[in-house]
């Protein structure tokens, strides 16, 4: 990882308990430098559970980004952000930017959507009314599953956003599934790096918009042997290979997991016998090295 500090870090929650302490920029070893605090984006899904972790942990936050709405292929946002997560937001001056995303990560709804400048007019239009409505202080597309020979069409449609939410003096930001720039050799490498790594023009994106969350998690997940979600040198690596694109080290908002994933042995007559991990919370993750008297 190159030297410097970005700008902002965040957090993939998946709705940590009311009374969890969540880990932030000290917790994990990262120096703040002291006219440049960090700031703290955390993901936050919407039901009680998380909404009340929100509240106990809001002065912690600079950012938060509630998981709570999708779009349609005709452009469609539906959803919305609890009034409770607004009210605590503002008590306590918390900038709210809601993501949206291909329900799902539905390929066919991204594909259709991003064909049709109608439908994205449709959902740009809604994006600034509803920032301006409801006082949000901007977006965040979260469009996976992409084919890389959309990778154009979909930079296209952000750019689209930018424009007038930037005019509305509203902020537009992107996760980005995190990349090397290699495929690797075994099919499931292959359709990663098509489907999912591929589909970012992260410079240009990064040009753009406000700032990228660059997700790195899912190292390993559920379908892959088990393993870290976020091993070091992979963060390091993929870190690494953005900043070699010319993304600039404050338009990065850097990833880090506060969920695990927990591998079983599983079997099915399709398959026969194989390990199949699932994603849990931190809190279950604590339980789980208590129980097993692990550190």
């Amino acid at each position: 990882m190159r030297s410097g500090f970005f700008a902002s870090l965040f957090f993939a929650l998946l709705g940590c308990s009311a009374g969890t302490t969540l880990p932030l920029a000290a917790d994990v070893g990262i120096p703040t430098p002291p006219q440049e605090p960090f700031e703290t984006l955390f993901y936050l899904r919407n039901n009680d559970e998380a909404v009340r972790s929100f509240a106990d942990h809001a002065q912690h936050i600079s950012i938060i980004g509630p998981q709570t709405f999708s779009i349609s292929a005709a452009g469609e946002l539906r959803g919305q952000v609890a009034p409770r997560i607004l009210e605590v937001a503002r008590s306590v001056g918390v900038k709210v930017m809601p993501l949206f995303l291909n329900p799902g990560f539905d390929q066919t709804v991204a594909h259709a959507l991003l064909d049709d400048p109608a439908a994205r007019s449709r959902a740009v239009r809604t994006m600034v009314e509803l920032a301006v409505a409801h006082d949000f202080w901007g977006w965040q597309f979260d469009m996976e599953n992409v084919h890389e020979s959309y990778r154009d069409r979909l930079t296209a449609f952000y750019r689209e956003a930018a424009d007038a939410l930037h005019a509305a003096g509203k902020t537009i930001s992107i996760a980005v599934v995190p990349t090397d720039g290699s495929a690797g050799d075994d099919g499931f490498s292959v359709y990663m790096q098509e489907n999912w790594r591929n589909s970012f023009d992260v410079a240009t994106l990064a040009e753009i918009g406000d700032f990228v969350s660059w997700m790195t998690y899912a190292q390993h997940a559920g379908g892959t042997t088990p393993g870290p979600v976020a091993g070091l040198p992979w963060m390091r690596e993929m870190t690494d290979w953005v900043l070699a694109q010319g993304v600039a080290p404050e338009k990065i908002s850097l990833g880090i997991p506060s969920y695990s994933d927990y591998w079983l042995p599983t079997y099915s007559d399709a398959s026969g016998a194989r390990v199949r991990g699932r994603d849990i919370s931190f809190a279950r993750a604590n339980d789980l090295a208590d129980t097993a008297g692990a550190e």
